[in-house]
């Protein structure tokens, strides 16, 4: 399942790259990206697993970048 966010305030590139590295480790998560221009963060997971990967990932959001604001599209 394909899914995609928004990053409320993500305001630098580098920090983006880091939040994509993070998620793309977390256990059932297959691709992911985060595009800095338009903030929006896009990954595929398996569906068993789709709530524990969305908890994970804004608490990863939140440790690299406290700023930010996870929003589902």
């Amino acid at each position: 399942m394909k899914r995609t966010f928004i990053l409320e305030d993500l305001d630098c590139a580098h920090c983006a790259k880091k939040i994509e590295e993070a998620v793309a480790k977390i256990d059932g998560v297959s691709e992911c990206s985060v595009t800095f221009l338009t903030q929006k963060l896009v990954y595929t997971v398996e569906d068993d697993k789709n709530e524990a990967v969305e908890k994970e990932m804004r608490k990863l959001v939140k440790s690299t970048e406290p700023d930010v604001t996870v929003v589902a599209k």
